[in-house]
């Protein structure tokens, strides 16, 4: 199976992530990508093959084997890899509709598509959102079809057409258990990081959002606060030339002659 477009996939979301998205992308690709490539196909390879039940009646293995693996454990994994990097293409579907307008513009329209802000920012954390939902998601499937995160040695089969009650036996239970355990340690880290990145985006965007209105609210004190300053001090209105284009406050008053405004200016 190639992984050639999953690997390019998850490097151009690189540089649209934050630093523990990055962590995130050194786990899938070594911890979960890597070790399934290179070892986790091997082991699970010819499965079915070395399944083997105390029975020679036909058809009897087969209906075993389904029973207890209705879906194979490796491919499970392969199809959760996919589901669980696939939101990240929003992100680059995002970035590549935004240049594409500037393309058709042939002027700049934005700051920086690639800037963590705006759209991108709800598009990055929409996709977040998903990715921890696919692998909580995976994990509780894993756990349901397969009665916990183990591998047995023994299984007991009474299907028809098996003639009785069959001891089943699959190989290298220890082995798979092992991969299977870390399997999940890997999908526990990944959700953590997800979480991790998620609430640390919330909250940048959250002291950005007061860090704003508190200078907005400095900025309309300070405006108030130089008003009445120079009310105070004897003027009744400022002429064009005096006032201000940043000014948040007007007053409508009759301007004074020149020579009055100047000589309550140096007398404040």
């Amino acid at each position: 199976m190639s992984w050639m477009f999953l690997r390019d996939l998850l490097s151009g979301v690189n540089k649209y992530s934050t630093g523990i998205g990055r962590i995130w992308l050194v786990v899938v690709f070594v911890f979960r990508l890597l070790v399934y490539m290179v070892a986790a196909e091997h082991v699970w390879k010819d499965e079915q093959k070395e399944f083997e039940c105390n029975s020679r009646q036909p058809g009897c293995e087969n209906v075993c084997f389904d029973n207890f693996f209705p879906i194979s454990q490796v491919r499970l994994w392969a199809l959760q890899l996919i589901m669980v990097s696939t939101p990240s293409l929003l992100v680059v579907l995002h970035v590549a509709y935004h240049e594409g307008r500037e393309k058709r513009h042939r002027k700049k329209l934005y700051v920086s598509p690639g800037t963590m802000d705006g759209g991108l920012w709800y598009t990055y954390l929409i996709s977040l959102i998903v990715k921890t939902g696919f692998e909580i998601g995976f994990l509780v499937l894993f756990y349901k079809l397969y009665d916990g995160f183990g591998v047995p040695y023994l299984m007991k089969c009474d299907l028809k057409p098996c003639p009785n009650t069959v001891d089943c036996f699959i190989s290298k239970p220890t082995e798979k258990t092992i991969f299977i355990f870390f399997l999940v340690i890997t999908s526990c880290l990944c959700i953590v990081l997800n979480f991790t990145e998620l609430s640390f985006l919330v909250f940048k965007c959250f002291i950005k959002c007061y860090l704003q209105k508190y200078a907005k609210k400095l900025k309309s004190s300070v405006c108030e606060c130089h008003s009445l300053r120079y009310v105070e001090c004897g003027g009744r209105g400022a002429p064009p030339l005096l006032r201000n284009h940043h000014s948040c406050l007007a007053i409508n008053i009759l301007p004074l002659p020149e020579a009055k405004l100047l000589g309550d200016t140096q007398g404040c």
